[in-house]
């Protein structure tokens, strides 16, 4: 019985995490839409606070990870 409580919980919270999630971009594209300038300082002090936490950005999107675009 706990154990299914607790998988219920677990798979609610992920549901409210994820619409949570799916909102606040809505709400990001909206703003870059609308206010692109705005949404440029607003992502550049992101970037800062993140660097100060020991994140790395790697370009304005927020890609942290490198893409290799050689062939073999």
């Amino acid at each position: 019985m706990k154990n299914t409580h607790r998988l219920k919980s677990a798979a609610d919270q992920a549901v409210r995490q994820r619409n949570y999630q799916r909102a606040r971009q809505r709400a990001f594209t909206r703003l870059a839409n609308t206010y692109p300038d705005t949404y440029r300082l607003y992502i550049e002090e992101e970037k800062v606070a993140d660097e100060k936490m020991g994140k790395k950005w790697l370009d304005i999107d927020g890609n942290t990870s490198l893409t290799d675009t050689r062939t073999r």
